[in-house]
Order: C-alpha cells, then sequence, then structure tokens
C-alpha cells in the first residue's frame, strides 16, 4: 500500500480505480482516511456512468471486503476478485500503476494541504489517461475515447 503524508505530517489516501481492459484511470480520490462509504459512492458514481463490470480486483483491505461493500456488489452481480495477502503481483495492473503514480508525481511533490493533494492528483489522472504514452497500448494513451460499451473490470487499490 502506498501512502503519502502531507508536510504538516497528516496522512493522505488515495483510492486508485482502474480499467483492467483499457488501462484507464477511471478516478483517483484523494482524502485523510477512505472507508467502505467513500468506496461505495465512488463505485456508484462509476456504475452509472460505466454501467456494471464483470468483477472487481482488489486487496482485502478492510474498505474493500466490508460486509456493505460486498452485499451490494452481491446484489448487483458483480463478482469480487480479492487478491492474497503479500501477493500484490496478482493484481498486476493497479500495482504498477502505484509505483507509476508514486514515481511521477508523489515522489516530486511536497503537498502542503489535502486540496492542492486533489488538484495535482487529477492533473496527473488526465495526464496519465490522455497524454502519457503506456507500452502495453502500442505507446498509446488509453484516452476517454478507449472507453467499450459492455462488460468491464475493474481493479481497484487504497495507495
Amino acid at each position: 500500500m502506498v501512502k503519502e503524508r502531507t508536510s504538516d505530517g497528516r496522512p493522505l489516501r488515495i483510492l486508485a480505480i482502474m480499467d483492467e481492459f483499457t488501462r484507464e484511470c477511471l478516478a483517483l480520490q484523494v482524502a485523510r482516511r477512505i472507508r467502505s462509504g467513500n468506496v461505495l459512492d465512488q463505485l456508484y458514481e462509476l456504475f452509472i456512468s460505466r454501467g456494471l463490470p464483470e468483477y472487481i480486483r482488489s486487496d482485502n483491505g478492510a474498505e474493500f471486503a466490508a460486509n456493505a461493500v460486498r452485499k451490494w456488489l452481491d446484489r448487483l452481480v458483480v463478482t469480487t476478485l480479492f487478491i492474497k495477502p503479500g501477493g500484490p503481483w496478482e493484481n498486476g495492473y493497479i500495482e504498477p500503476f502505484n509505483g507509476k503514480m508514486r514515481d511521477e508525481l508523489l515522489n516530486g511533490e511536497l503537498l502542503d494541504t489535502l486540496e492542492e493533494a486533489k488538484v495535482l492528483v487529477e492533473a496527473w489522472r488526465k495526464t496519465y489517461n490522455r497524454i502519457r504514452p503506456h507500452s502495453s497500448l502500442g505507446y498509446r494513451p488509453p484516452a476517454p475515447e478507449a472507453h467499450v460499451a459492455g462488460k468491464f473490470s475493474l481493479g481497484l487499490a487504497l495507495c
């Protein structure tokens, strides 16, 4: 898990949600703490705009494995795939993404406030999706135009 802090030492958490097929980062939610309700809110917004995914792959963090999240996804018939503790390689899309965000953004910034972090993280997400070349996509960005209607899968991580 990637964690960050503002310059005053207070923690920051970043909920990253990616489409594993297109490699598009659908959301980066920045907060002091992220709970299951925050995960539900973000997924709700994405499901409305994108439709239901076939499955969601995530680690076993309390915010993902909470009963409220699991029951809600069960009712929507969305499969949950939890990676084994200590097995980040099982989440082969989100973990490299976390490393890229750390290397390309977080290691180079001194974040003073939560609001500053939100602005910088969202700007980086847009660059990642629209400009930054991805070797797995033939050195093209995933771009919002890469969205294909129908079933898709999400990878989630609390950074």
